[in-house]
């Protein structure tokens, strides 16, 4: 399996940074080979610029796709699966990766008569959490969340999706004396996935 990794935080000093690490391990251990978008690292730039607005907003095939845009499709339509990993910031992704989607999901490649974008066989999401889905209101943030990247930005994109959440990662609020033990746990979560991609 050829696997995109998106891979979204502005820090090494982060849990999120661990479960991505702990992924790629996997899938090198499994022998699968990989791309990774590390959008700050790579300093992508989530703004859309107004001429980008006028080809989308007027669907105009013939004005030319960014360069930097150009690339990330490129390796979308290289990879069976993407695998997606953030941290949950208010509900959403970080602002970086909302604005890879506006950027990337382009008219004629994610969405317009004819599309250039291959459905891959799966998407994935490993989502980091602060809060704890023992709380309503964390699960129904959760599904919020899985209504807006599966249902819109993955929607019939992918064959086959797949939303995993790793809560109760924040420091303090309680968390503390359990966390290690959580990011044991969740690292091997993450490891296991990728190991065991098919």
């Amino acid at each position: 399996m050829k696997v995109l990794v998106v891979y979204c935080h502005p820090s090494k000093n982060s849990f999120t940074h661990t479960i991505k690490e702990s992924f790629i391990r996997g899938l090198e251990d499994a022998g699968h080979s990989y791309e990774v978008s590390d959008l700050y690292a790579q300093g992508f730039n989530p703004v859309m610029s107004e001429s980008e607005y006028i080809r989308e907003g007027f669907y105009r095939l013939e004005d030319p796709v960014e360069k930097d845009i150009l690339n990330e499709q490129a390796k979308i339509n290289s990879a069976d699966i993407v695998v997606f990993i953030y941290p949950d910031f208010w509900t959403a992704s970080p602002a970086m990766l909302e604005g890879w989607f506006q950027r990337v999901w382009t008219y004629g490649f994610a969405y317009g008569d004819k599309i250039s974008m291959k459905t891959l066989e799966k998407a994935m999401f490993l989502i980091t959490m602060g809060g704890s889905l023992k709380d309503d209101i964390r699960v129904q943030q959760l599904e919020a969340m899985k209504t807006v990247m599966v249902g819109d930005r993955i929607r019939n994109r992918a064959k086959k999706c797949e939303v995993y959440a790793f809560d109760e990662m924040t420091r303090g609020y309680g968390n503390d004396i359990n966390r290690q033990e959580r990011i044991e746990t969740f690292s091997q979560r993450a490891y296991d996935l990728a190991k065991g991609l098919r």
